[in-house]
């Protein structure tokens, strides 16, 4: 079985779940616990960022890299196109997701999380202990998380303004076709749907995180009507693709993705 490293609210290790899933892969997820399991990671595949999956003795770090294994390793429901034209734009939409999109969803998230207490304490982990999320949950505002953009001229409110943008950009793609490279999904689906977690968490048991999270996001964006294609799309991408994950209950022999378990490396 292949052993996926992550974070469970990243958006890589959501790109390559999507595919694994997409394929048809059954897989164990490796929550890594950030500081000693990343020194842990970097021994065992020299760098210290997730994803990184081990299958069979490979190791192979980062999403894109990650993706381009699978599809080479487990040719099956391929998600890079051989086309030219198709191929071309697959590769520069993911690319657009990962370095574009992807950086404002995390700004947008982070100004969220800096006013919403409640939204930070229940994106901590499951372990964390008590005394952290009591401290977390008491305070009440953290401004300088909202200005995380200012340093590149960006506040709050713009960078909001560039997810309508990005959002819209897409809206226009998915109405004339069902996913974003033509009539398949490819990896610039996966992409992108990975990177929409953090504007808005999918409902339905897909993420090891909180109930009250499932359906929430950026105010102003993963509730604006105007988005509602785009949303569609992404929750029909979950329902067609997506294995679900039942906390406590689910088990490897079920097919799809395990619960998480704590970092093991040979």
């Amino acid at each position: 079985m292949i052993e996926l490293y992550q974070f469970e609210m990243s958006s890589y290790a959501e790109k390559v779940r999507l595919i694994l899933d997409y394929k048809g892969l059954d897989y164990k997820k490796v929550e890594v616990t950030p500081g000693v399991g990343q020194i842990e990671i970097f021994q065992l595949s020299g760098q210290r960022q997730v994803p990184v999956i081990k299958d069979e003795g490979t190791v192979v770090a980062d999403s894109t890299a990650i993706a381009e294994y699978l599809d080479r390793r487990y040719p099956d429901k391929p998600i890079i196109p051989t086309q030219s034209l198709q191929r071309g734009q697959c590769r520069v939409m993911e690319q657009w997701a990962d370095e574009i999109f992807g950086i404002n969803a995390r700004k947008g998230l982070i100004a969220t999380l800096a006013q919403n207490s409640a939204f930070r304490t229940a994106l901590l982990p499951n372990a964390t202990p008590d005394v952290l999320k009591n401290l977390v949950t008491s305070l009440p505002s953290l401004d300088f998380l909202g200005n995380l953009g200012a340093p590149v001229g960006l506040s709050p409110d713009q960078i909001k303004a560039e997810l309508r943008q990005n959002l819209s950009w897409l809206c226009d793609i998915l109405s004339e076709q069902p996913y974003l490279v033509g009539n398949e999904p490819t990896l610039a689906d996966f992409a992108v749907a990975g990177v929409s977690l953090y504007i808005k968490i999918p409902t339905g048991n897909y993420l090891n995180v909180s109930e009250s999270l499932k359906g929430q996001g950026v105010p102003g964006i993963a509730d604006n009507p105007l988005f509602d294609g785009f949303w569609a799309w992404r929750d029909k991408l979950y329902s067609d693709f997506r294995k679900i994950t039942v906390p406590d209950t689910f088990t490897a022999n079920n097919g799809g993705a395990s619960r998480p378990t704590s970092i093991s490396i040979d």
